[in-house]
């Protein structure tokens, strides 16, 4: 996440000072997970967070969950050698809870310096916290198997009392993840041990989304609405398309197309396409779509099994009646790649009375924090109200590690 201005060193001592008069039943908590906004503000910069705690542990480690072979990054608050004692969570340097954490589809994956920085900053506050190498995602395809992958990852924390005492442990999914980890939370062999979804721009629809980040439109009480969308998502479709294509051209196409609209915004694509395989072309015609009216025909167009996939990574078309876990669900109005209105629709699907939807209105647009000097008028009228919000997201989690 950005960096802010020096001046926001100044919150964590005004806002904590707010919210104590706010709630004061655990003012420990609160003024922690101020330090912990502070601090996922900050990013590389200075915190009173980085101050008072030791610098987080990184590891690889590599796990078989019913002979499929995993590996994920693993962040902690300290050495484990001395947590597997009785009390030793209460340990600063010993896991409180796990954290399953999964970045979207982009082409760093774990090593995105906006997760890591996520990841080191959850450590500080004593999760340990355990990202799957999601290969597709660095590839930037979403597929169905990413669920189970997922899923593996959760059983494998559950595993190790260290890091989940007393089974303490959730989710939490950026982007486009969001969809696979609510579908890992409905997983039999977990359904019933995952505590919570912490997401942040996710989605509902798959279709819709897919609408959205092609043409730009997205449907809210019974308007339609526009705003110019983030180029990922077309990148998203095109690469994860490659499945279900059998010409061995098209990928280098593909590519080539994605290399011209770096360069160049407004490059003509046409000569590409037009070397296309006939499925490519069905494929490109809908990444370049702008007319939401003739949508639902080109994605109709789409290969079958790519269609069928997905599908069956679409949370509109899953009974998320079974979900067990508990939703909270972060969105920016501003979002231009995933719909403001898709974390709303997945929290209506949900179980009655287990989510929760946090809308922001300024310093969030898709997975990025942005916030302006403490010292202007913006700050105080437009950002404060959301980092309030934000704020009660990170109390929430901040909750678990000890419930």
């Amino acid at each position: 996440m950005r960096a802010i201005r020096q001046h926001f060193a100044l919150l964590p001592a005004a806002l904590a000072a707010v919210l104590l008069l706010l709630a004061g039943c655990a003012p420990a908590r609160h003024y922690e997970s101020a330090l912990v906004l502070h601090d996922l503000a900050a990013g590389e910069q200075a915190s009173r967070l980085k101050h008072a705690t030791p610098a987080p542990l990184r590891e690889t480690v590599n796990y078989t969950v019913d002979g499929r072979e995993r590996r994920a990054d693993l962040y902690l608050p300290g050495p484990l050698a001395a947590c597997k004692t009785p009390g030793a969570q209460f340990s600063p340097n010993c896991p409180r809870a796990a954290l399953v954490a999964v970045p979207g589809a982009v082409p760093r994956g774990n090593d995105d310096p906006r997760f890591t920085a996520f990841a080191t900053t959850l450590a500080r506050a004593g999760f340990a916290v355990l990202a799957p190498e999601m290969p597709g995602f660095r590839e930037l395809r979403v597929r169905p198997q990413d669920a189970r992958e997922i899923a593996d990852a959760y059983r494998y924390a559950l595993s190790r009392p260290e890091l989940a005492p007393e089974g303490r442990a959730g989710l939490f999914a950026f982007s486009y993840a969001v969809g696979p980890a609510v579908l890992a939370a409905l997983e039999a062999d977990i359904r019933d041990d995952v505590r919570f979804v912490a997401a942040l721009g996710g989605y509902h629809s798959l279709p819709n989304s897919m609408r959205f980040f092609t043409t730009g439109w997205y449907e809210h009480a019974g308007a339609w609405h526009h705003l110019a969308p983030d180029d990922t998502g077309r990148m998203v479709l095109a690469y994860s398309s490659l499945d279900y294509l059998d010409a061995p051209g098209d990928e280098t196409l593909f590519e080539r197309m994605v290399e011209a609209r770096r360069k160049d915004p407004a490059a003509d694509l046409a000569p590409l396409a037009a070397k296309l395989s006939a499925p490519g072309q069905t494929v490109y015609a809908l990444a370049v779509n702008t007319d939401r009216e003739r949508f639902t025909e080109l994605f109709d167009r789409l290969p079958e099994a790519m269609r069928e996939d997905i599908a069956r990574l679409d949370l509109a078309r899953h009974d998320l009646d079974n979900l067990k876990a508990r939703l909270w669900l972060v969105h920016g109005r501003n979002d231009n790649l995933i719909p403001w209105t898709e974390s709303p629709a997945l929290a209506a699907a949900a179980p009655e009375g287990s989510s929760r939807v946090f809308l922001i209105h300024r310093v969030v647009g898709h997975v990025d924090l942005a916030v302006s000097d403490i010292l202007t008028w913006r700050f105080w009228t437009e950002d404060l109200p959301d980092l309030w919000r934000l704020w009660r997201v990170i109390d929430l989690l901040l909750a678990e590690r000890a419930s």
